[in-house]
Protein backbone atom coordinates (compact mmCIF):
# COMPACT_ATOMS: atom_id res chain seq x y z
CA UNK A 1 0.00 0.00 0.00
CA UNK A 2 1.39 3.42 -0.97
CA UNK A 3 2.03 6.08 1.65
CA UNK A 4 -0.59 8.41 0.10
CA UNK A 5 -3.28 5.72 0.21
CA UNK A 6 -2.42 4.80 3.82
CA UNK A 7 -2.52 8.47 4.81
CA UNK A 8 -5.86 8.96 3.07
CA UNK A 9 -7.44 5.94 4.78
CA UNK A 10 -6.09 7.03 8.16
CA UNK A 11 -7.51 10.53 7.68
CA UNK A 12 -10.93 9.15 6.77
CA UNK A 13 -10.87 6.86 9.80
CA UNK A 14 -10.08 9.84 12.06
CA UNK A 15 -12.90 11.84 10.46
CA UNK A 16 -15.38 9.02 10.99
CA UNK A 17 -14.31 8.65 14.62
CA UNK A 18 -14.62 12.40 15.28
CA UNK A 19 -18.00 12.53 13.49
CA UNK A 20 -19.23 9.54 15.52
CA UNK A 21 -18.26 11.23 18.80
CA UNK A 22 -20.12 14.38 17.76
CA UNK A 23 -23.26 12.40 16.90
CA UNK A 24 -23.08 10.65 20.29
CA UNK A 25 -22.88 14.06 22.00
CA UNK A 26 -26.10 15.08 20.19
CA UNK A 27 -27.84 11.90 21.33
CA UNK A 28 -26.72 12.35 24.94
CA UNK A 29 -29.40 15.01 25.51
CA UNK A 30 -32.13 12.41 24.93
CA UNK A 31 -30.75 9.61 27.12
CA UNK A 32 -31.36 9.64 30.86
CA UNK A 33 -27.87 9.45 32.46
CA UNK A 34 -29.27 7.19 35.18
CA UNK A 35 -29.33 4.46 32.51
CA UNK A 36 -26.10 5.23 30.62
CA UNK A 37 -24.14 7.75 32.68
CA UNK A 38 -21.02 7.78 30.49
CA UNK A 39 -23.00 9.16 27.51
CA UNK A 40 -23.31 12.45 29.41
CA UNK A 41 -19.53 12.82 29.18
CA UNK A 42 -19.83 13.31 25.41
CA UNK A 43 -22.24 16.18 26.03
CA UNK A 44 -19.79 17.73 28.49
CA UNK A 45 -17.04 17.43 25.85
CA UNK A 46 -19.24 18.81 23.05
CA UNK A 47 -17.18 21.97 22.47
CA UNK A 48 -13.75 20.27 22.03
CA UNK A 49 -15.35 17.54 19.88
CA UNK A 50 -17.03 20.24 17.79
CA UNK A 51 -13.70 22.08 17.36
CA UNK A 52 -11.98 18.85 16.28
CA UNK A 53 -14.59 18.29 13.58
CA UNK A 54 -14.34 21.92 12.51
CA UNK A 55 -10.57 21.57 12.17
CA UNK A 56 -11.00 18.41 10.06
CA UNK A 57 -13.56 20.20 7.88
CA UNK A 58 -11.17 23.09 7.14
CA UNK A 59 -8.23 20.69 6.64
CA UNK A 60 -10.17 18.57 4.14
CA UNK A 61 -11.39 21.69 2.30
CA UNK A 62 -7.80 22.90 1.92
CA UNK A 63 -6.81 19.48 0.56
CA UNK A 64 -9.91 19.38 -1.67
CA UNK A 65 -10.68 15.95 -0.30
CA UNK A 66 -13.95 14.20 -1.11
CA UNK A 67 -14.04 13.12 2.55
CA UNK A 68 -15.06 16.69 3.42
CA UNK A 69 -18.65 15.40 3.52
CA UNK A 70 -17.92 13.44 6.72
CA UNK A 71 -17.19 16.42 9.04
CA UNK A 72 -19.63 18.61 7.10
CA UNK A 73 -22.62 16.32 7.70
CA UNK A 74 -21.57 15.74 11.31
CA UNK A 75 -21.39 19.47 11.97
CA UNK A 76 -24.76 20.46 10.51
CA UNK A 77 -26.82 19.65 13.67
CA UNK A 78 -24.32 21.60 15.77
CA UNK A 79 -25.76 24.80 14.28
CA UNK A 80 -28.66 24.24 16.68
CA UNK A 81 -26.57 23.21 19.70
CA UNK A 82 -23.91 25.93 19.42
CA UNK A 83 -26.60 28.55 20.03
CA UNK A 84 -26.58 27.46 23.66
CA UNK A 85 -22.89 28.46 23.97
CA UNK A 86 -22.46 31.49 21.72
CA UNK A 87 -24.66 34.03 19.96
CA UNK A 88 -22.97 35.77 17.03
CA UNK A 89 -25.60 38.48 16.61
CA UNK A 90 -26.98 40.87 19.21
CA UNK A 91 -30.47 39.62 20.08
CA UNK A 92 -31.21 42.25 22.73
CA UNK A 93 -34.09 44.67 22.28
CA UNK A 94 -35.13 47.93 23.98
CA UNK A 95 -36.68 47.41 27.41
CA UNK A 96 -40.43 47.78 27.48
CA UNK A 97 -42.59 49.55 30.02
CA UNK A 98 -43.42 47.23 32.90
CA UNK A 99 -40.40 44.97 32.35
CA UNK A 100 -38.56 43.47 35.33
CA UNK A 101 -34.90 42.93 36.07
CA UNK A 102 -33.95 39.40 37.13
CA UNK A 103 -30.64 38.12 38.55
CA UNK A 104 -29.48 34.54 39.13
CA UNK A 105 -26.09 34.18 40.81
CA UNK A 106 -24.15 31.37 42.50
CA UNK A 107 -22.23 33.34 45.11
CA UNK A 108 -19.95 30.41 46.01
CA UNK A 109 -20.57 30.69 49.78
CA UNK A 110 -18.80 34.08 49.66
CA UNK A 111 -15.40 32.38 49.64
CA UNK A 112 -12.48 34.83 50.08
CA UNK A 113 -11.07 36.14 46.80
CA UNK A 114 -7.54 37.54 46.94
CA UNK A 115 -7.76 38.73 43.32
CA UNK A 116 -10.16 41.42 44.54
CA UNK A 117 -8.56 41.87 47.94
CA UNK A 118 -11.42 40.10 49.71
CA UNK A 119 -9.75 38.20 52.54
CA UNK A 120 -12.87 37.14 54.49
CA UNK A 121 -16.39 35.87 53.79
CA UNK A 122 -18.03 39.00 55.32
CA UNK A 123 -16.00 41.20 52.96
CA UNK A 124 -17.13 39.13 49.99
CA UNK A 125 -20.76 39.21 51.16
CA UNK A 126 -20.61 43.00 51.51
CA UNK A 127 -19.15 43.33 48.00
CA UNK A 128 -21.77 41.03 46.41
CA UNK A 129 -24.61 42.81 48.23
CA UNK A 130 -23.28 46.22 47.13
CA UNK A 131 -23.01 45.08 43.52
CA UNK A 132 -26.53 43.62 43.51
CA UNK A 133 -27.92 46.77 45.13
CA UNK A 134 -26.48 48.84 42.25
CA UNK A 135 -28.29 46.59 39.74
CA UNK A 136 -31.68 47.64 41.13
CA UNK A 137 -33.19 44.23 40.29
CA UNK A 138 -36.78 43.20 40.97
CA UNK A 139 -36.11 39.49 41.61
CA UNK A 140 -32.80 37.99 42.75
CA UNK A 141 -32.02 34.27 43.01
CA UNK A 142 -28.84 33.33 44.86
CA UNK A 143 -27.33 29.86 45.19
CA UNK A 144 -24.72 28.74 47.75
CA UNK A 145 -25.64 31.61 50.06
CA UNK A 146 -23.63 31.25 53.26
CA UNK A 147 -24.26 32.46 56.81
CA UNK A 148 -21.78 31.54 59.60
CA UNK A 149 -24.37 31.63 62.39
CA UNK A 150 -27.61 29.61 61.95
CA UNK A 151 -29.69 31.86 64.23
CA UNK A 152 -28.75 34.99 62.28
CA UNK A 153 -29.64 33.92 58.72
CA UNK A 154 -32.75 36.10 58.51
CA UNK A 155 -31.00 39.11 60.04
CA UNK A 156 -28.00 38.84 57.69
CA UNK A 157 -30.21 38.62 54.58
CA UNK A 158 -32.49 41.49 55.59
CA UNK A 159 -29.62 43.79 56.60
CA UNK A 160 -27.78 43.30 53.30
CA UNK A 161 -30.78 43.30 50.95
CA UNK A 162 -33.16 45.94 52.25
CA UNK A 163 -36.48 46.39 50.50
CA UNK A 164 -36.75 42.74 49.45
CA UNK A 165 -38.94 39.91 50.71
CA UNK A 166 -36.59 36.94 51.37
CA UNK A 167 -37.56 33.32 50.71
CA UNK A 168 -34.86 30.84 51.57
CA UNK A 169 -33.95 27.37 52.75
CA UNK A 170 -30.55 26.51 54.22
CA UNK A 171 -28.81 23.41 55.51
CA UNK A 172 -26.89 23.58 58.78
CA UNK A 173 -23.35 22.32 59.17
CA UNK A 174 -20.56 22.68 61.71
CA UNK A 175 -19.22 25.64 59.74
CA UNK A 176 -22.51 27.49 59.28
CA UNK A 177 -25.56 27.48 56.99
CA UNK A 178 -25.78 27.43 53.21
CA UNK A 179 -28.57 27.17 50.64
CA UNK A 180 -30.72 29.07 48.17
CA UNK A 181 -32.29 32.50 48.56
CA UNK A 182 -34.96 34.31 46.52
CA UNK A 183 -35.29 38.08 47.03
CA UNK A 184 -38.34 39.83 45.60
CA UNK A 185 -39.50 43.44 45.52
CA UNK A 186 -42.72 42.22 43.93
CA UNK A 187 -45.63 40.70 45.94
CA UNK A 188 -45.11 37.06 47.02
CA UNK A 189 -48.20 34.90 47.58
CA UNK A 190 -46.71 31.46 48.20
CA UNK A 191 -43.35 29.77 48.77
CA UNK A 192 -41.77 26.37 49.30
CA UNK A 193 -38.80 24.13 48.61
CA UNK A 194 -37.96 20.96 46.70
CA UNK A 195 -35.38 18.86 48.53
CA UNK A 196 -33.29 16.18 46.90
CA UNK A 197 -32.75 12.83 48.57
CA UNK A 198 -29.23 12.26 49.89
CA UNK A 199 -28.05 15.70 48.80
CA UNK A 200 -27.50 19.16 50.27
CA UNK A 201 -28.57 20.69 46.95
CA UNK A 202 -32.16 21.82 46.51
CA UNK A 203 -34.63 24.15 44.79
CA UNK A 204 -36.57 26.97 46.45
CA UNK A 205 -39.65 28.53 44.86
CA UNK A 206 -41.83 31.60 45.29
CA UNK A 207 -45.07 32.70 43.59
CA UNK A 208 -44.39 36.27 42.47
CA UNK A 209 -46.92 38.71 41.05
CA UNK A 210 -45.50 40.29 37.90
CA UNK A 211 -47.90 43.00 36.71
CA UNK A 212 -51.28 41.21 36.52
CA UNK A 213 -49.83 37.69 36.41
CA UNK A 214 -48.47 35.29 39.04
CA UNK A 215 -45.35 33.31 38.07
CA UNK A 216 -43.70 30.62 40.18
CA UNK A 217 -39.94 31.23 40.31
CA UNK A 218 -37.79 28.14 40.94
CA UNK A 219 -34.27 28.84 42.17
CA UNK A 220 -32.33 25.59 41.60
CA UNK A 221 -28.92 24.33 42.58
CA UNK A 222 -28.41 20.86 41.15
CA UNK A 223 -25.72 18.34 42.04
CA UNK A 224 -22.18 19.57 41.43
CA UNK A 225 -19.09 17.53 40.57
CA UNK A 226 -17.26 18.50 43.77
CA UNK A 227 -13.99 18.38 41.85
CA UNK A 228 -11.26 20.91 42.53
CA UNK A 229 -9.03 21.31 39.46
CA UNK A 230 -6.17 22.52 41.65
CA UNK A 231 -6.55 19.57 44.03
CA UNK A 232 -6.75 17.17 41.09
CA UNK A 233 -3.56 18.60 39.58
CA UNK A 234 -1.76 18.20 42.91
CA UNK A 235 -2.98 14.63 43.43
CA UNK A 236 -1.87 13.61 39.92
CA UNK A 237 1.72 14.21 41.03
CA UNK A 238 1.30 11.38 43.55
CA UNK A 239 -0.94 8.36 43.10
CA UNK A 240 -2.49 9.39 39.79
CA UNK A 241 -4.51 6.16 39.45
CA UNK A 242 -6.26 6.74 42.77
CA UNK A 243 -6.84 10.39 41.82
CA UNK A 244 -8.41 9.45 38.50
CA UNK A 245 -10.59 6.79 40.12
CA UNK A 246 -11.82 9.28 42.71
CA UNK A 247 -12.55 11.85 39.99
CA UNK A 248 -14.45 9.27 37.93
CA UNK A 249 -16.48 8.26 40.99
CA UNK A 250 -17.43 11.88 41.76
CA UNK A 251 -18.40 12.60 38.15
CA UNK A 252 -20.51 9.45 37.90
CA UNK A 253 -22.26 10.23 41.19
CA UNK A 254 -23.20 13.78 40.15
CA UNK A 255 -24.20 12.80 36.60
CA UNK A 256 -26.50 10.04 37.90
CA UNK A 257 -28.04 12.20 40.64
CA UNK A 258 -29.01 15.21 38.49
CA UNK A 259 -31.73 13.46 36.40
CA UNK A 260 -33.61 12.47 39.57
CA UNK A 261 -33.31 16.05 40.82
CA UNK A 262 -34.54 17.42 37.49
CA UNK A 263 -37.50 15.04 37.52
CA UNK A 264 -38.40 16.10 41.06
CA UNK A 265 -38.42 19.77 40.08
CA UNK A 266 -40.50 18.99 36.99
CA UNK A 267 -42.96 16.96 39.07
CA UNK A 268 -43.41 19.97 41.35
CA UNK A 269 -43.84 22.23 38.31
CA UNK A 270 -46.60 19.96 37.01
CA UNK A 271 -48.52 20.51 40.26
CA UNK A 272 -48.09 24.29 40.11
CA UNK A 273 -51.32 26.22 39.39
CA UNK A 274 -49.34 28.95 37.59
CA UNK A 275 -46.62 29.16 34.93
CA UNK A 276 -43.05 28.58 36.07
CA UNK A 277 -39.71 30.29 35.57
CA UNK A 278 -36.70 28.07 36.28
CA UNK A 279 -33.25 29.46 37.01
CA UNK A 280 -30.05 28.71 38.87
CA UNK A 281 -26.85 26.72 38.80
CA UNK A 282 -27.71 23.47 37.01
CA UNK A 283 -24.11 22.21 36.81
CA UNK A 284 -24.74 20.97 33.27
CA UNK A 285 -24.02 22.27 29.77
CA UNK A 286 -26.53 23.21 27.03
CA UNK A 287 -25.80 19.78 25.51
CA UNK A 288 -27.26 17.71 28.35
CA UNK A 289 -30.33 15.83 29.49
CA UNK A 290 -30.73 18.43 32.28
CA UNK A 291 -30.88 21.35 29.84
CA UNK A 292 -33.16 19.51 27.42
CA UNK A 293 -35.69 18.65 30.15
CA UNK A 294 -35.80 21.99 31.98
CA UNK A 295 -35.83 24.17 28.86
CA UNK A 296 -38.75 22.20 27.39
CA UNK A 297 -41.80 24.48 27.13
CA UNK A 298 -39.68 27.43 28.30
CA UNK A 299 -37.33 29.92 26.60
CA UNK A 300 -33.60 30.20 27.30
CA UNK A 301 -32.86 33.89 27.99
CA UNK A 302 -29.37 33.65 26.45
CA UNK A 303 -30.67 32.21 23.19
CA UNK A 304 -33.41 34.87 23.11
CA UNK A 305 -31.48 37.99 24.10
CA UNK A 306 -27.79 37.16 24.57
CA UNK A 307 -24.67 38.08 22.63
CA UNK A 308 -21.18 36.55 22.42
CA UNK A 309 -20.12 33.72 24.71
CA UNK A 310 -22.66 32.68 27.34
CA UNK A 311 -20.19 30.90 29.65
CA UNK A 312 -20.90 31.44 33.35
CA UNK A 313 -18.15 29.39 35.02
CA UNK A 314 -14.99 31.46 35.32
CA UNK A 315 -12.40 28.69 35.67
CA UNK A 316 -13.02 27.23 32.20
CA UNK A 317 -14.33 30.29 30.35
CA UNK A 318 -15.60 30.27 27.58
CA UNK A 319 -16.28 26.50 27.58
CA UNK A 320 -18.78 26.08 30.42
CA UNK A 321 -22.23 27.58 30.59
CA UNK A 322 -24.00 26.05 33.59
CA UNK A 323 -26.17 28.90 34.98
CA UNK A 324 -29.49 29.64 33.27
CA UNK A 325 -32.78 31.51 33.23
CA UNK A 326 -35.62 29.60 31.54
CA UNK A 327 -38.70 31.80 31.37
CA UNK A 328 -42.32 30.91 30.42
CA UNK A 329 -43.59 31.42 26.91
CA UNK A 330 -45.96 34.16 27.98
CA UNK A 331 -42.95 36.40 28.67
CA UNK A 332 -40.00 37.58 26.57
CA UNK A 333 -36.43 38.57 27.33
CA UNK A 334 -35.08 41.88 26.02
CA UNK A 335 -31.52 41.54 27.34
CA UNK A 336 -29.20 38.92 28.83
CA UNK A 337 -25.68 39.42 30.12
CA UNK A 338 -23.13 37.66 32.36
CA UNK A 339 -20.57 40.24 33.56
CA UNK A 340 -17.16 38.82 34.46
CA UNK A 341 -17.16 39.45 38.20
CA UNK A 342 -14.71 37.62 40.44
CA UNK A 343 -16.61 37.51 43.72
CA UNK A 344 -17.36 33.83 42.97
CA UNK A 345 -16.22 31.10 40.58
CA UNK A 346 -19.53 31.73 38.75
CA UNK A 347 -20.63 34.82 36.85
CA UNK A 348 -24.09 36.28 37.50
CA UNK A 349 -26.85 36.02 34.91
CA UNK A 350 -28.73 39.32 34.55
CA UNK A 351 -31.88 39.32 32.44
CA UNK A 352 -34.48 41.93 31.56
CA UNK A 353 -37.93 40.30 31.17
Amino acid sequence: MSKNRFFGLSARFLMLMAAGLLVVSYLSVLVNPEKLWFLALFGILFVPIFLLNLFLLVWSLLRRSKAVLIPLLALLPSLVFMGGFVQLSDNSRPDEEGSIKFISYNVGRFSPNKKRGLDTRPECLDSVAAYISRQDADIICLQEFYVPYPDKASAVIKSHFKGYTPIYYMYSSEKGMYGNVILSRLPVSDKGSVKFEGSSNLAVYADVKIRDKVVRVYNCHLESYNISLAALARSLRGDYKAAMQETESKMKSSIVRRPAQVNKVLADIEKSPVESLVCGDLNDSPVSYTYYRLSSRRHDSFRSAGKGFGATYSLLWPLLRIDYVFYPRGMKATSHRSPKLHYSDHYPVIVQL
